[in-house]
């Protein structure tokens, strides 16, 4: 009796061995998976970071691009100020033209009407 109590509690130590054994396994196997898990993470981070690190490079590349065209863009100012002026001036050249071509048109029909010349 005593050797089946024996034998009872050696098979009982080693279910117990077994079972503490498997969990302990388990847990291992859970515990890298989620390591793995992580190490991706990781990674992915990294790589993310250097594309964005890229994109901040690209930023301030375009932002001092920007400034640059803004300064040649105010050289232009004046050009621009001065070619409006130019504009107007045509404008009124234009009306002055005009009223001088009537004004010519008037002389010459008064001219036809005085020396009664037909006009042509």
């Amino acid at each position: 009796m005593a050797s089946a109590k024996e034998e009872g509690q050696d098979e009982l130590a080693a279910s117990l061995s077994d079972l503490f054994t498997s969990v302990s396994t388990m847990i291992k196997g859970e515990l890298q998976g989620t390591n793995n898990i992580l190490k991706l993470l990781e990674n992915m981070n990294l790589r993310v970071a250097e594309e964005y690190k890229g994109f901040g490079d690209v930023a301030s590349g375009l932002r001092v691009f920007v400034e640059q065209l803004k300064s040649k863009s105010s050289t232009f100012d004046d050009y621009v100020q001065q070619l409006d002026a130019i504009e107007q001036q045509v404008t009124e050249f234009e009306a002055v033209v005009s009223m001088l071509d009537k004004y010519v048109s008037l002389l010459e029909s008064k001219m036809h009407s005085v020396y009664q010349i037909p006009p042509a």
